[in-house]
C-alpha cells in the first residue's frame, strides 16, 4: 500500500527503506532537500513542500510522522489536519505523551480524520532487524494499516514464540500489537522506555563495580583485573541477564574498552519522566525506575548542591575534609 513518511531522520529514512523493500510505495517528506533526494534516488517519491507531499498521496491518505515529540509533532499534526480530508489517517510514530494522543485523536475525529499512535522501538538497527510496534488505534483503522505493521515488524525471526501461548489471532510474536484505543500504543512505549532506563542502570552499575574491582581500597587478595568486554561477551550466552542491551554493551566495550570517548552525560527523552508520573497517578511504587531517572539527572552535573550540603554537614559534625579528587 502507499504511505507517506514525514521526517527522514535515522529512523524515518530507514523505515521508508524497509517499507519499500516490502513492496509498499513511499512518498517521503522532509524540509531537508538532501534527505529527500537520497530516497528519491532509491526509487521513492519525495517532496520538500507539504502541499506537494499531500497531492502525491492517494485517498484515503496515510501519513506516518517520525519527527521529534512536542511542538514539532504538534505543529505537523495541525498542518496536515488542515490539508487532509475525512477518511484520511495520521500516524504518530514518535515518542509523544499518550495524553497528547488522546487529545489529538478527539480533535481530528471531529474532522473525520483518523489518528493512530505507534510506539516504535528499534532505533538505527531497525532497517535490518525490524521495529517493535506498540499501536493505539480504532480496530478498523488498525486492520487497514496491518500490512504496513507486518512489513516494519521483525516477524518471529530466531525468537521462538513462548511455549503454551496460543498463536491464532495473535500478533505479538510477530513484533507488533494493537494495544488498545488512542494513547494505548504510546502508553505501552512509555513504560517500555521506563523499564529500559532501569535495565541500563543495572548494567551500568554492575560493570562499574567490576571495573573498580582492582581498587587500592580493597585488600590485595580481593582485587581483580577483569576484562569487561570478555565478561559482556560471556554473559550473552546462556546467562539469565542476556539481552539486546547487553549485546550493545558488548559492542561498545569491544570498540572502546575504557569508554574513553564518552563523558558520562546521559540525556533522557521524556518517557522516563512520564512513566514515573504515571506511577504516581496510579499510586504504584517504582523505586528502581525512579532512581534510574534521577541518576540521569545527576550525570549532567559535576556536583549537585545536595552533595555540597552533605560535605558541609560532614565537616561540621565530624571534621571530615572533602576530597578534591576521587581515588
Amino acid at each position: 500500500m502507499q504511505i507517506g513518511m514525514v521526517g527522514l531522520g535515522k529512523m524515518g529514512g530507514n523505515m521508508s527503506r524497509r517499507l519499500t523493500r516490502g513492496g509498499h510505495e513511499i512518498v517521503a517528506f522532509d524540509l531537508d532537500a538532501t534527505k529527500v533526494a537520497e530516497l528519491e534516488a532509491e526509487g521513492m517519491k519525495g517532496a520538500t513542500e507539504l502541499g506537494r507531499f499531500v497531492e502525491q498521496l492517494a485517498k484515503p491518505r496515510v501519513a506516518w510522522l517520525m519527527v521529534p515529540a512536542g511542538e514539532p509533532t504538534e505543529g505537523m499534526v495541525n498542518k496536515l489536519a488542515e490539508l487532509f480530508e475525512p477518511g484520511d489517517i495520521l500516524i504518530d510514530g514518535g515518542n509523544s505523551n499518550f495524553k497528547d494522543d488522546v487529545r489529538r485523536a478527539k480533535v481530528l475525529a471531529a474532522k473525520g480524520i483518523h489518528y493512530v499512535d505507534v510506539g516504535t522501538s528499534g532505533g538505527v538497527w531497525g532497517l535490518d532487524r525490524g521495529y517493535c510496534l506498540m499501536i493505539g488505534a480504532e480496530t478498523e483503522v488498525f486492520k487497514h494499516l496491518e500490512p504496513v505493521f507486518q512489513t516494519l515488524s521483525p516477524g518471529t525471526g530466531a525468537v521462538v514464540p513462548t511455549v503454551g501461548r496460543p498463536l491464532d489471532g495473535k500478533t505479538a510474536h510477530l513484533g507488533y500489537l494493537h494495544c488498545g484505543l488512542n494513547g494505548a500504543g504510546h502508553f505501552v512505549k512509555m513504560i517500555h522506555n521506563g523499564i529500559e532506563y532501569g535495565l541500563m542502570q543495572a548494567y551500568g552499575e554492575g560493570f562499574d563495580i567490576m571495573k573498580n574491582a582492582e581498587s587500592k581500597d580493597l585488600a590485595p587478595e580481593h582485587r581483580y583485573n577483569l576484562e569487561l568486554g570478555e565478561i559482556a561477551e560471556l554473559w550473552r550466552r546462556g546467562s539469565v541477564v542476556s539481552s539486546w542491551l547487553l549485546d550493545l554493551s558488548a559492542i561498545s566495550l569491544a570498540q572502546d574498552p575504557d569508554l574513553s570517548s564518552f563523558s558520562g552525560f546521559v540525556q533522557d527523552s521524556g518517557e522516563g519522566r512520564w512513566t514515573i508520573q504515571a506511577a504516581i497517578e496510579e499510586s504504584v511504587p517504582a523505586d528502581v525506575l525512579t532512581a534510574a531517572l534521577y541518576v540521569r539527572f545527576r550525570s549532567r552535573q559535576e556536583h549537585t548542591f545536595a552533595e555540597k550540603m552533605l560535605s558541609a554537614m560532614r565537616k561540621q559534625f565530624g571534621g571530615h575534609v572533602e576530597q578534591t579528587s576521587p581515588k
